[in-house]
């Protein structure tokens, strides 16, 4: 399934194990990250503890980051797709420590609020059978604020995440937007429908789903549903 649509047009495709990565080489950051999470990949073995970022050997060299870039920044390397997620599989969870699944994340919000979303995520997968998910910074100002050395990352102002869920009968999804500072955020207050967050980023998601499903789905805005 093509789960987005859209992106700027300096973007570049990267298709890894277990996830999508539409990486704006401009910003340094990606797009977009998604993936679809089944019951199965919420379990494994893997340790991230023996995996370090690395830089995407799919890119040219000169768009290469270095995890250095983010030495002594002040914001965390914040994966988006979650090493939590990718534990099943040794290249899966090789691949997400690439710097382009990364972006400069507050260290309160990438430690507690988002990693938070992200345990809910699992629990969701495992507890429907299979969720997708896309991911990725937001950039309300004409200007960013930068970090790195050898190349220019752009710091987000906000990040979002949608998920669907598409069991036959019960399908349903939601939207959630936490802005990249260490204030509390919790997911009631972050969550908001598909719908919002599209006209946020200007991305399509789930377009392949009938229309009619892709409306009713995208228009959910309560977390409520999935407790």
């Amino acid at each position: 399934m093509n789960i987005a649509n859209g992106a700027p047009k300096e973007d570049i495709k990267l298709h890894h194990t277990g996830f999508v990565v539409s990486y704006n080489p401009l910003k340094g950051t990606p797009s977009w990250v998604a993936w679809e999470l089944t019951s199965e990949e919420t379990t494994g073995l893997i340790s991230r503890k023996d995996y370090d970022f690395t830089p995407d050997p799919m890119l040219k060299m000169r768009y290469q980051v270095e995890k250095q870039e983010y030495a002594n920044c002040g914001y965390d390397r914040g994966h988006m797709c979650p090493a939590g997620d990718m534990k099943w599989n040794s290249s899966a969870m090789n691949d997400c420590h690439y710097m382009t699944n990364v972006c400069p994340q507050a260290p309160k919000l990438n430690q507690v609020y988002w990693e938070r979303l992200e345990s809910a995520c699992r629990r969701w997968a495992d507890l429907y059978g299979s969720i997708y998910i896309v991911c990725g910074p937001v950039y309300t100002k004409e200007k960013n604020k930068n970090i790195g050395v050898n190349h220019l990352i752009a710091v987000p102002d906000a990040f979002f995440k949608v998920v669907v869920m598409l069991k036959e009968g019960e399908e349903k999804g939601i939207g959630f937007f936490y802005i990249n500072d260490d204030v509390h955020q919790t997911m009631e207050e972050a969550a908001m429908s598909i719908n919002e967050i599209e006209n946020i980023t200007g991305y399509d998601f789930f377009h392949e789903l009938q229309d009619e499903l892709e409306e009713t789905i995208e228009s959910q805005n309560s977390l409520n549903k999935w407790k």
